[in-house]
C-alpha cells in the first residue's frame, strides 16, 4: 500500500490542521518498555521523528560505582530485562579477567545453559511480539505460554524467573537440582515440536509477508558501519558471531553455524529470529549431552567482601540483542572504579529510527521495533 492511499494523508498535504504530534510510548501499547518517539505525522504517514529516551532513569554504570562487587549482580539483569543473563555473564566475565580467574569446565557448561535459556525467552517474546504488532495475538498468546515453561525451569535452577543471579565472578551460584537437566531436555524436545505450529501461523502467512518485506532495509556495509550486531547484524549478511568470534563458556566445545540471512529487511530479521530460536534449542541439547562432571565455582573466599586487584578489562558476549560489552576499571577497591556497558540496542533505536521512520505508515512503528529486538533500559543504562 503506498503512502497516497489514506484519505486522511491526502487531505493533510493541503490542510495544516491534520498534522500533529503522536507520543509514540513510553506507555503505548507497541512499545518495546519505557522509551518513546514523538512522531510529527501527516495524516497517518510519519513526517519526522524526535527520540524520548530517558524516561527509566536508572543510571546502573554509575550506580554499580557505588557498589560492592557482587551488589551489582542484582542491577545488571535490568539493564535487558526481556534477556537479562548476558549482563551477568558479561560482568563476570570482565571481573574475572582482572582477576585472571578460570572458572570450572562444568560452569562453563551451566553458563552457556541459562544463556541460551535466556536467548530462548527473549526470541520467544520478540517473535510473538511481532505477530502481535500486526494483529495476530494467538501467536503472542502461544509463544508467551512456552516461554512460562523455560521460566518454570529458570526457577528451579535459580529460585527466580525473570532476574536470576545466578552466575557470579569464579563460576555459577549451585549446581543443578537433581533431574533438572533431563527435564530441560525434554522441554527442549517440546519447545521443537512447536515449531511447525510457528511456521504456518507466522512464518509461511502471506500477510506477514506482504507487510514485513521490504520494510525497514539495512544493506551489509550499512549494517556494519552504523555498529548493529547479532541477528540484526547477521540478517543483513555478516556473517559475524561473538560465540564463534571470540568463544567464551562452552561455546568452543559445541557444534554450531553462524546463520545469515541477504535481504536486511523486517521479514529477514524475524526469520533471522526464528531460525536462531531453534539454534538455541540445540545448543542446550548438546550441553546437556556434553555436560562433564566437576565443581561449578571457584573458590574466591567470602564474595560479600571481594576486593578486585588494579586493573582492567572488556569482556562481550553474543546476546538475543547482538553484542553486549563490559568495561570495568578496579583500583583494588571492594567496588568498581569505573563500569562502562556497550549495548546494543542504540544503534537501532536511535539512529535507524531516524533514517527508517520518516514516511513510514504509524501501524508499521510497533512491528519495525519488533524486528530490531529494541531493548528501552539499554538506552537509560
Amino acid at each position: 500500500m503506498n503512502f497516497d492511499s489514506y484519505t486522511l494523508t491526502k487531505i493533510a498535504k493541503n490542510d495544516k490542521y491534520t498534522t500533529y504530534d503522536l507520543f509514540f510510548g513510553p506507555n503505548h501499547p507497541g512499545m518495546n518498555g519505557n522509551f518513546g518517539y514523538v512522531l510529527d505525522m501527516v495524516g497517518t504517514e510519519i513526517n519526522n521523528v524526535r527520540i524520548n529516551a530517558g524516561q527509566l532513569h536508572r543510571g546502573f554504570e554509575k550506580l554499580m560505582e557505588r557498589r560492592g562487587w557482587v551488589q551489582n549482580l542484582t542491577l545488571v539483569p535490568r539493564i535487558c530485562v526481556m534477556d537479562p543473563d548476558p549482563n551477568e555473564v558479561t560482568y563476570c566475565m570482565a571481573v574475572e579477567k582482572i582477576m585472571n580467574v578460570e572458572i570450572p569446565e562444568r560452569a562453563k557448561y551451566l553458563r552457556t545453559i541459562t544463556l541460551e535459556m535466556s536467548r530462548l525467552t527473549s526470541l520467544l517474546i520478540s517473535i510473538g511480539g511481532a505477530g502481535a504488532s500486526l494483529g495476530l495475538y494467538t501467536i503472542m498468546h502461544w509463544t508467551m505460554a512456552d516461554r512460562d515453561k523455560v521460566l518454570d525451569m529458570f526457577e528451579w535452577l535459580t529460585g527466580g524467573r525473570v532476574y536470576h543471579i545466578y552466575n557470579i565472578p569464579g563460576g555459577v551460584r549451585r549446581d543443578t537440582p537433581k533431574g533438572f537437566l533431563e527435564k530441560l531436555y525434554e522441554t527442549m524436545e517440546y519447545l521443537e515440536s512447536r515449531l511447525p505450529d510457528y511456521d504456518s501461523l507466522l512464518f509461511e502467512n502471506p500477510i506477514i509477508h506482504k507487510r514485513l518485506k521490504g520494510l525497514g532495509p539495512v544493506t551489509k556495509e550499512e549494517a556494519r558501519k552504523t555498529g548493529l550486531s547479532g541477528p540484526n547484524l547477521r540478517a543483513s549478511g555478516n556473517a559475524l558471531d561473538i560465540r564463534k568470534d571470540a568463544p567464551y563458556a562452552a561455546y568452543s566445545e559445541l557444534e554450531f553455524d553462524i546463520i545469515t540471512q541477504e535481504e536486511g529487511d523486517a521479514f529477514a530479521r524475524a526469520l533471522q529470529m526464528r531460525l536462531e530460536y531453534e539454534q538455541a534449542i540445540d545448543l542446550i541439547k548438546q550441553a546437556i549431552k556434553k555436560m562433564p562432571e566437576g565443581d561449578v565455582h571457584a573458590n574466591l573466599g567470602n564474595l560479600g567482601m571481594l576486593k578486585v586487584n588494579p586493573g582492567e578489562a572488556y569482556a562481550k558476549v553474543e546476546s538475543s540483542k547482538g553484542e553486549f560489552g563490559y568495561y570495568i576499571v578496579s583500583k583494588g577497591e571492594k567496588k568498581p572504579y569505573r563500569v562502562s556497558v556497550r549495548g546494543p540496542s542504540l544503534p537501532a533505536g536511535f539512529l535507524w529510527a531516524t533514517k527508517h521512520l520518516p514516511k513510514m505508515k504509524i501501524d508499521d512503528v510497533a512491528v519495525w521495533m519488533g524486528t530490531f529486538g529494541i531493548c528501552a533500559p539499554d538506552f537509560d543504562k
